[in-house]
């Protein structure tokens, strides 16, 4: 069985508003279930730990409730139920200017670039959610499509 690489991007939310939750939670299910793809990490540094900060919620308590195997919004029910969770308007929106301003170094930015077939010569988007995008695009079609 191949395994799956997770095409939801960053910058899609789910009913709660949150950038990125609708990715961590397919991510972290799919890496729970043995399914995700070798080149992605179930929760990662960057745009997950982001995501978890930003709501208050512990990386432990997390995985220990994905591997529940919940839905994506049985995953927003719980975390609004979640002590101290951070979901005020004006919480929601740092974050989500947090997810869409986010820059790639010039050298993560470069590789997944040439790894596209794409010039590096400052005509993309270097937002880091475009970026991705890309980078999931091109190993989606190169392992299951090419």
């Amino acid at each position: 069985m191949s395994k799956i690489v997770p095409l939801i991007s960053s910058g899609v939310a789910g009913p709660l508003g949150v950038l990125h939750l609708p990715r961590l939670w397919m991510k972290a299910s799919l890496a729970a279930a043995g399914k995700l793809h070798p080149d992605y990490p179930g929760i990662g540094c960057g745009y997950d730990q982001m995501t978890l900060d930003a709501l208050g919620i512990n990386i432990e308590v997390f995985k220990t409730f994905i591997a529940t195997k919940p839905s994506y919004t049985q995953l927003e029910a719980w975390v609004k139920k979640q002590p101290g969770v951070k979901l005020t308007k004006a919480d929601i929106y740092r974050h989500n200017a947090a997810i869409r301003g986010y820059i790639h170094e010039d050298a993560t930015r470069k590789t997944i670039l040439d790894s596209c077939g794409v010039a590096d010569d400052g005509s993309c988007n270097p937002g880091a959610v475009d970026l991705n995008n890309l980078d999931d695009w091109n190993i989606f079609w190169s392992e299951e499509l090419k």
